[in-house]
């Protein structure tokens, strides 16, 4: 595996920013599975999250963007301060966090140049950027031009949808980026791509890493400062690059205990869906869609379902 990149290499001096969950609890359908995260990621730096299934990775990422049907029961959550717990899904995509979806969606009828034009103009950023900026990223990712004209996902298959994630990551220039095993479904060449390009953005832009997965194959592109390892809602062991590798030899066997947690997926119902309109709530997966100006916060946890809810129905996930 890579070694880890340089203590004073990283964020740049401008965009120095601090992601903090402490003591987070969250259960789906009254059950418990979070059981008190503590992580701190700062920028430039990656952690990798690894674990055995049903034991909360993907429950994490969930909370962390504000799906619905997870409530949150003990703990918080802030980046730079703010309280993202309290925000709806577009809010906590304004703040600067992204989530690359392990499984994106079709969303037909709405194209990458729309998502990503309502998302830069809700920043304060010009929208007449978009073609250029998608142009570039495209090219270092190896996402062919003739998918850019499609609606968002559709007719892509999973490696070209993960390429497609990481252009609109590259466009958006998120502050911290979960990736929810991103590396699932991706052949070699669309590996190799796609992790240099998100190792590339952090030193380019100080992009904060939490990465979800189950390989270390992902690891050795993608150069973890952190591997923590996750079993029944809780973080058991934490460690350099080192720790990862040394998982790929043994497994989880001696991490992972008799009950594992049920996963996340099948409690809360299953599938998700996308929000409706732009100006609702937001793709989650592209770093949200911009609400409308003068939507005010939600009572937690009784948000729209970013994937598709009370704001709107959309394709499943």
């Amino acid at each position: 595996m890579s070694q880890p990149r340089p203590a004073d290499q990283g964020a740049e001096s401008d965009r120095r920013s601090e992601l903090i969950i402490e003591g987070l609890h969250a259960e789906v359908a009254g059950r418990e599975i979070l059981r008190g995260i503590d992580l701190r990621i700062r920028s430039g730096e990656v952690h990798a999250v690894m674990g055995p299934n049903g034991s909360g990775k993907s429950t994490l990422s969930h909370v962390l963007l504000g799906r619905p049907g997870y409530r949150v029961t003990g703990g918080r959550v802030t980046l730079d301060g703010v309280d993202l717990l309290d925000l709806p899904t577009w809010q906590r995509a304004q703040a600067g966090l992204f989530l690359a979806m392990q499984y994106p969606i079709e969303v037909p009828g709405v194209s990458l140049a729309d998502v990503l034009a309502e998302s830069l103009r809700a920043g304060g950023r010009d929208p007449a950027e978009v073609p250029a900026l998608v142009g570039a990223e495209a090219a270092r990712v190896g996402f062919d031009e003739r998918f850019l004209s499609r609606p968002l996902n559709v007719d892509l298959s999973g490696g070209e949808r993960k390429r497609n994630e990481t252009v609109q990551l590259g466009v958006l220039r998120p502050r911290f980026a979960v990736l929810d095993e991103i590396d699932s479904g991706l052949d070699v060449d669309a590996l190799r791509a796609v992790a240099r390009r998100i190792e590339a953005a952090t030193t380019e832009m100080g992009l904060g890493v939490l990465a979800i997965t189950h390989y270390t194959r992902l690891l050795s592109e993608l150069r973890p400062d952190h591997t923590h390892v996750l079993s029944r809602g809780r973080i058991v062991v934490s460690g350099g690059p080192e720790l990862a590798d040394e998982l790929e030899l043994t497994g989880y066997a001696g991490w992972a205990e008799e009950e594992e947690v049920v996963g996340a997926q099948a409690g809360a119902g299953g599938p998700s869906r996308l929000a409706g309109p732009a100006g609702s709530a937001g793709l989650a997966g592209s770093a949200g869609l911009a609400g409308s100006a003068g939507a005010g916060p939600p009572v937690r946890p009784e948000i729209d379902d970013p994937f598709g809810g009370p704001a709107g129905a959309g394709p499943g996930r």
